[in-house]
């Protein structure tokens, strides 16, 4: 068959040898071989792409390297490899390399993007590159970064000089990271996508074709493709002449038929075929089963058309990455910390029983497939004992003076929490509203805690009783969760972004105190005692002797945030469903750990202990 064929030109000198030892206790995960890519071309046309001018068929898996712990990216490219998978796509979040404005970070933690790509190539896969400048995947603010939203009038997606300002340099300064790895240049990237979606929500042509011009200009010099649903209106406004054509998802003829109609002459293919999907707090897991799915399959591997997973491997949403969606009582609907997805491979990196129904179909077709590497440690903690260690109001930053609430981005502050703290003066008592909360409050009077205030829910206002202050001081705290990463609501500031009211009156004279909840911040808490008001961080101690990966169980916690050793495993929130925390092995030491929760509402210690599994 020509995909056997193809996938015999590209892969058939690769010895594929999973290789695994322990080591006190730890897996160290091998290379299948100091494999180097010889030179290849790739091209495609209107019947599909060509590598080495053979018919070549994508079966990509994708999975972000921002979501997993980077000591695991040879692990879970290894696995997408033994179920079938020839080349690996992933997402480049913007906002995830520069860190502040005109500040990129390739190198701390997981964001050593050429390491991703060259294990990609030791492991003998091709990559889709898909840098955005706009991601979407569920992720804060879809990776456009939050320092844009400083800017009042600030419109993202289009021809917005000043949003251009900063795509053309972040254009720029990827481009020379990822040149050296063109299949042009002996390098695993095949294709580069441009924008994503962009059907679903704007008609700026000139736009996108200026991205296009962008990466010419910087000599990326491989295949484009742009990515859209299967309908006339998002093809006409999403696509580009000569610009591969991806369908989200490509699910049947009509979809590819209707893809060749809008933009004739080049490849189509399934840019997103999705295994599994997201979930939201305070919904169920998303659970789709897998007969549509392998239907799906079945259908693009009948015709030889390219896909792509996604996702393949979702990984988890670190610190405050995890985004949002438009939707619900609030139009406001938070995803959840673990991006699990339910897909093929869960959370920690075990192979699911889709994943194997979907090797057993991809074998059919003469798909090269193999024994998937094996399985991650895991581990149970006993339960740790917390105390209360101190409070947010005894760990607070120099105040900036505002005369009315402005959001995070105003103060240069993009994410973690702020307190808002004003007097009352005239107005003391009645019907307090926040005017467009962003997104979770606790709301204070003379240090008493009056109630909190849910976005998610459609609630903006809050019964304040009389009080025996002559001038009664107000305190909102508020909790800046995921921005919004989807459509038309993109633009998701944080706090408290318009005004706030008391019975009519508008509140003035406040004073913002702006807490970026940092490991810099987490790591220098001082130490107080009698930490008897909401806001209470949590410390323990656990010792041990062999790490592997466990999943934190905060079900006696209520809403917050958990770091180990000085690491963000992300949100928790009673309201579920998910009620435990991954957290990999590289991140825990042998001999003493340390565990800091901060929680909203939690008053009283309680104890935490490792699991093995996410509770789905």
């Amino acid at each position: 068959m020509k995909l056997k064929m193809s996938i015999a030109i590209t892969l058939g000198i690769i010895l594929l040898t999973f290789n695994s030892s322990q080591v006190s206790g730890q897996m160290e995960i091998k290379k299948t071989t100091d494999y180097k890519q010889a030179e290849h071309t790739f091209s495609m046309n209107s019947e599909g792409f060509f590598l080495d001018e053979r018919p070549f068929q994508i079966i990509s898996g994708e999975m972000h390297y921002s979501r997993i712990p980077k000591e695991y990216w040879r692990h879970r490219i290894q696995m997408a490899k033994a179920m079938g998978c020839n080349t690996i796509a992933t997402y480049v979040f913007w906002n995830f390399h520069e860190t502040e404005k005109g500040k990129f970070d390739f190198t701390s933690e997981n964001r050593h993007l050429a390491e991703f790509i060259e294990i990609v190539q030791e492991e003998g896969m091709w990559l889709l590159f898909r840098p955005g400048p706009y991601s979407c995947g569920e992720w804060d603010l879809g990776g456009i970064p939050p320092y844009l939203l400083s800017i009042p009038d600030i419109k993202l997606r289009c021809s917005d000089t000043r949003y251009m300002e900063s795509v053309e340099k972040y254009i720029s300064v990827m481009s020379q990271q990822i040149k050296p790895y063109l299949i042009t240049n002996g390098g695993p990237i095949i294709l580069l996508q441009i924008e994503n979606e962009y059907g679903s929500y704007g008609n700026d042509r000139s736009y996108m074709k200026r991205l296009k011009e962008l990466w010419e200009k910087a000599g990326i010099n491989v295949p484009y493709y742009t990515s859209d649903g299967a309908t006339t209106y998002m093809l006409e406004a999403g696509t580009l002449p000569g610009v591969a054509v991806g369908l989200d998802p490509g699910g049947n003829q009509n979809n590819f038929d209707l893809a060749r109609k809008m933009n004739p002459g080049v490849a189509v293919f399934s840019s997103e075929t999705y295994p599994g999907w997201l979930t939201h707090w305070s919904e169920k897991w998303q659970r789709p089963g897998t007969k549509a799915l392998l239907e799906e399959v079945r259908f693009l591997m009948d015709n030889k058309y390219s896909l792509n997973f996604y996702m393949l491997h979702g990984g988890t949403n670190f610190g405050y990455f995890a985004g949002a969606n438009a939707g619900g009582p609030g139009n406001y609907l938070p995803d959840i910390t673990s991006y699990d997805y339910d897909a093929p491979i869960n959370e920690q990196g075990e192979a699911t029983e889709k994943y194997y129904e979907l090797q057993k179909l991809l074998k059919e077709y003469k798909v090269e497939v193999s024994t998937p590497p094996e399985p991650i440690p895991v581990m149970n903690i006993p339960e740790i004992q917390m105390m209360a260690y101190t409070s947010i109001w005894n760990n607070l930053t120099n105040p900036i003076e505002s005369v009315q609430p402005k959001p995070f981005e105003y103060y240069n502050h993009f994410y973690g929490f702020a307190l808002y703290k004003t007097k009352l003066i005239g107005r003391k008592k009645g019907k307090l509203y926040i005017k467009e909360l962003h997104d979770y409050a606790t709301v204070f009077v003379d240090g008493k805690y009056i109630g909190s205030i849910d976005r998610m829910k459609g609630q903006n206002h809050i019964d304040i009783p009389e009080s025996v202050s002559e001038n009664p001081v107000l305190e909102i705290f508020v909790e800046g969760m995921g921005r919004i990463n989807f459509a038309q609501e993109l633009i998701d500031r944080k706090g408290i972004t318009e005004r706030v009211t008391l019975n009519g009156m508008t509140l003035m004279n406040w004073e913002v105190y702006c807490l970026p909840m940092n490991t810099y911040y987490i790591n220098n808490l001082n130490s107080t005692e009698n930490n008897t008001k909401q806001g209470v961080f949590f410390k323990g101690e656990f010792t041990l002797d062999e790490l592997a990966d466990t999943y934190l169980d905060m079900s006696k916690y209520k809403k917050g945030m958990v770091w180990v050793n000085g690491h963000n495993l992300g949100r928790y929130w009673e309201i579920g469903p998910q009620y435990t925390l991954y957290c990999p092995k590289s991140w825990l030491k042998n001999g003493k750990n340390e565990i800091v929760i901060f929680d909203l509402h939690q008053l009283n210690a309680e104890t935490v202990k490792g699991v093995k599994k996410l509770n789905l």
